[in-house]
């Protein structure tokens, strides 16, 4: 089946055409993005239970653009009654003369942006999917969920917890101006497991998880993933501390991801470029990689949790090649800086939810597939390692300097893997050194879309990233 477009958008559609009709009569450009995400998340451990009806994007509410005389305001709101459109318009108004009085009133200079374009376009998307949040048993994942978690007790030495957290999210956006109709709707899931152990005065964790554009049906895969985390759970355990030094890496795909996202992920977000926040700007059509390195970036390139068919400014979805067997060719980019820049938006244009402004955000960001096989790529390391579990990473666009945070490291010598395990570890390095030491790449292809991003320390949104096995030269510590 698919995901039913929701019912409620439908029955406000013709009030939020009338508002940006009552506005068009006093602006340059009008759009309105409505939302209604419904969703829950159910956490269940050995001490603990809970369940709530919300997400990360669980949201329901309307935002209003507006455009004259190269001024730019919004106006969020999510209380109004849909029989009264010009009750809508005036408040919008009010707020759009109180934005303008706080800029005369404290000097600020707008940044003066022309109008968006709005060429017409209709388009009305179900995306395919198994199963509703909506209508899921509960009380069954629940059940579930809670067999795993004492099985996972029961098998594991030395563990005292063991949770098992499940989240799934129905969407649907509503995207309207004068001339553009778009409506979307798609199921997201993502779900762990979350070994504890202590032992000998070490206490570790890990997270193995599932995710995608797919429904609660997306579950049943967890059981699968027990025994995968009881094993890291063992490495962990008896994990020894890194000398730390400069080593022949290969990464596994979620590490690959990892540095996909922090290497091209803000530093080329094309709204840092607006703000000469970013070195990326000073790099396009020069080499930042080998040869091998092909990157892409986009709601299309991927199917996973953040695979939309339009963004939140109504720009349809891409499939962006950011960097082209080293070459950096483009950034991704909002609408709005799309215009201050000279150049096209991506399908890039996220926000938080309706209440937070847009910023230019990362969507599926993926390197290309290479020809090499993991035992290959193992054989050619006289003495390095194998790093393995994604867990955190920071970047400074302004630099490009990255750190990623990786759970484990299994030591290759000669060719070969010794059963040494190292953690925890922290990978360092500058950005066209770590992709210019690309020497080869795994030809099959990961995709991960658990967890979420910010932009700062705030402005949490979906993303997902991966790619093939690769092998690198990297700092550890």
């Amino acid at each position: 089946m698919n995901a039913p477009f929701s019912s409620y958008l439908q029955s406000i559609a013709p009030c939020m055409k009338q508002v940006i009709s009552l506005l068009g009569a006093s602006f340059d450009y009008v759009s309105i993005l409505s939302t209604d995400s419904v969703g829950w998340r159910i956490a269940i451990g050995q001490r603990s239970k809970a369940v709530t009806n919300s997400t990360m994007t669980t949201e329901r509410g309307c935002v209003i653009r507006v455009c004259r005389d190269g001024l730019y305001g919004e106006y969020a709101f999510n209380h109004f009654d849909p029989e009264h459109p010009e009750q809508i318009a005036q408040d919008a108004m009010a707020a759009f003369r109180a934005q303008r009085e706080l800029l005369s009133l404290t000097g600020t200079r707008p940044y003066a942006t022309p109008a968006l374009p709005d060429e017409p376009c209709d388009l009305f998307t179900e995306f395919p999917v198994q199963e509703l949040p909506e209508t899921t048993d509960q009380e069954a994942l629940i059940e579930r969920f809670s067999r795993l978690s004492d099985l996972a007790m029961e098998k594991g030495e030395h563990l005292i917890e063991c949770q098992v957290t499940a989240q799934s999210t129905h969407i649907s956006k509503m995207f309207l101006s004068a001339h553009r109709d778009l409506r979307q709707s798609y199921v997201y899931s993502e779900g762990s497991i979350v070994p504890i152990a202590f032992h000998e005065g070490k206490n570790v964790y890990t997270h193995v998880s599932v995710a995608g554009r797919e429904g609660p049906e997306i579950f049943a895969a967890l059981e699968g993933k027990l025994d995968e985390s009881l094993e890291i759970i063992h490495d962990l355990l008896r994990a020894e501390r890194i000398v730390p030094g400069e080593y022949d890496v290969i990464t596994s795909p979620e590490v690959t991801g990892l540095i996909a996202h922090e290497a091209f992920g803000h530093g080329v977000e094309m709204d840092m470029f607006v703000k000469h926040r970013a070195l990326g700007s000073s790099y396009i059509g020069k080499r930042v990689g080998s040869d091998l390195v092909t990157m892409h970036e986009g709601a299309k390139c991927a199917v996973n949790v953040t695979s939309y068919a339009f963004d939140d400014e109504g720009t349809l979805a891409g499939d962006v090649t950011e960097i082209d067997h080293g070459i950096l060719r483009t950034g991704i980019c909002d609408a709005l800086s799309a215009l201050r820049l000279g150049t096209q938006p991506t399908g890039n244009g996220k926000r938080q939810n309706f209440e937070h402004k847009v910023y230019t955000r990362m969507t599926n960001t993926l390197f290309d597939s290479g020809t090499s096989s993991l035992e290959e790529m193992i054989r050619s390391v006289s003495h390095g390692y194998l790093l393995r579990g994604m867990q955190s990473g920071m970047e400074d666009p302004k630099h490009w300097g990255i750190q990623c945070i990786v759970e484990r490291g299994y030591e290759i010598v000669d060719g070969r893997l010794t059963g040494r395990v190292v953690s925890p570890l922290i990978m360092t390095g500058y950005v066209p050194d770590l992709l210019g030491s690309v020497s080869m790449l795994s030809s099959d292809r990961e995709v991960f879309g658990s967890g979420g991003c910010g932009k700062g320390y705030k402005e949490w949104v979906k993303v997902a990233d991966g790619g093939p096995c690769l092998k690198t030269r990297a700092r550890l510590g």
